[in-house]
């Protein structure tokens, strides 16, 4: 087991009216263990400019880079543990916002897009790259974390759909 910290700092900088009128900055700052510092504010798609930032990293957007980044993890040690080497791994994550069947507003699906280049002298064929993707998205700490739809779509191969619960 093990435990990952991140503080989420936000200070209001407007008068206490403007908050109750909800004319106030969402900008944040997100700090990760070992320093790492990003700046975050909720979605200009979700709430307007200018008390958002279109500069900064939303929720919904570090939920799908997180699923694709762990998914990528995964995919390059199975890939290595096969025998293959992965000369490059460029995702194009799509995360959805709509309403669940409950009616909440949540991410509903995540498509994975991972366009992979080979190197080494093995080159997989489509159905062992399949099953990459199927036993790397089965291994995933974040998608098995969440009740989200999880689609592998790996550009120029097949569409899978997972479910992430």
């Amino acid at each position: 087991m093990s435990v990952h910290r991140a503080r989420v700092v936000w200070r209001l900088d407007a008068p206490d009216a403007a908050f109750a009128a909800g004319r106030y900055d969402r900008a944040h700052r997100l700090i990760f263990e070992a320093g790492l510092e990003v700046a975050g504010s909720a979605s200009p798609a979700v709430v307007p400019a200018p008390f958002s930032r279109a500069d900064a990293l939303d929720p919904e957007a570090a939920f799908t880079g997180a699923l694709s980044a762990c998914h990528m993890l995964w995919f390059l040690d199975l890939a290595r543990q096969a025998g293959l080497v992965v000369s490059a791994y460029e995702d194009a994550a799509e995360g959805t916002l709509a309403r669940d069947p409950e009616g909440r507003m949540a991410i509903t699906r995540v498509t994975l897009r991972p366009r992979v280049a080979w190197g080494g002298s093995r080159q997989p064929r489509s159905a062992e790259i399949a099953a990459l993707h199927q036993a790397a998205h089965e291994a995933c700490f974040i998608a098995n974390s969440v009740r989200t739809e999880v689609i592998v779509a790996p550009e120029g191969g097949e569409s899978r759909r997972e479910d992430g619960a």
